[in-house]
């Protein structure tokens, strides 16, 4: 069934010619964007420069194994949905996959629609996961108050700010998500679509935007925090 709303991202990692345009064809029919890569490396590359929804990993790849892949993905705190694809098929190799990261795990040959299904509900409980519930138009937090609909913010001191689009965006994701750490590719894909990357400094700017409009001690922050090599987080 082709899907209306905005389509989900994957990450196709497989060096098979011809296994690789198959999937790519028939993952492209349900409605997906597809970004492909071919061995380990490229693999690596794809995740660091843009979000995906789900990556299809191939075990047996150039340079770098898919099991390795997926161990890294891990260690870089990337918690994004990976089904291993591989011939191996003993459950000594499906323990392995499982135990590095991996979220399922399918034996070649495989049967196409099982395929679909299983892409289908790791996509699904991974935006359940990531929903947060929403806010309202108007917020209040330590005599700040920010109106995203308008896109104007009142401070604590009552001086009033004009909000860019994308710092009302970002703002609300972090108010949303209070308390938690939200990563960079969270906010990748909330705040600036798929396709477009910021670079960590550009978010930090945001970041240290928001302690000047809303903090008594801009270099003591109370509310708004870098976690490195993590991502942000609003505390209230």
């Amino acid at each position: 069934m082709i899907r209306e709303q905005s389509k989900a991202n994957i990450l196709l990692v497989e060096d098979e010619e011809n296994l690789h345009d198959a999937l790519k064809l028939n993952l492209e029919l349900e409605g997906y964007e597809i970004t492909s890569a071919y061995d380990g490396n490229e693999a690596l590359k794809a995740v660091k420069d843009e979000y995906f929804d789900l990556i299809i990993m191939d075990v047996m790849l150039p340079q770098m194994d898919g099991v390795a892949v997926t161990e890294t993905i891990r260690i870089q705190n990337n918690e994004v949905p990976i089904l291993i694809l591989s011939a191996k098929n003993s459950s000594a190799d499906r323990v392995l996959g499982l135990k590095k990261g991996a979220d399922d795990y399918m034996v070649k040959p495989f049967n196409l629609e099982e395929l679909l299904l299983r892409v289908d509900k790791l996509i699904l409980k991974n935006k359940k996961l990531n929903d947060k519930e929403t806010i309202g138009d108007t917020y209040e937090f330590g005599n700040n108050k920010v109106d995203f609909k308008a896109q104007v913010a009142t401070t604590w001191n009552n001086k009033t700010i004009e909000l860019s689009k994308k710092e009302a965006m970002l703002l609300k994701l972090l108010i949303e998500n209070r308390n938690d750490v939200v990563t960079r590719e969270k906010i990748l894909q909330s705040v600036w679509g798929y396709n477009v990357f910021p670079t960590t400094r550009t978010i930090d700017n945001f970041i240290l935007n928001f302690r000047k409009y809303f903090e008594k001690d801009s270099r003591n922050p109370v509310f708004f925090h870098s976690v490195r090599g993590v991502g942000y987080k609003y505390t209230e």
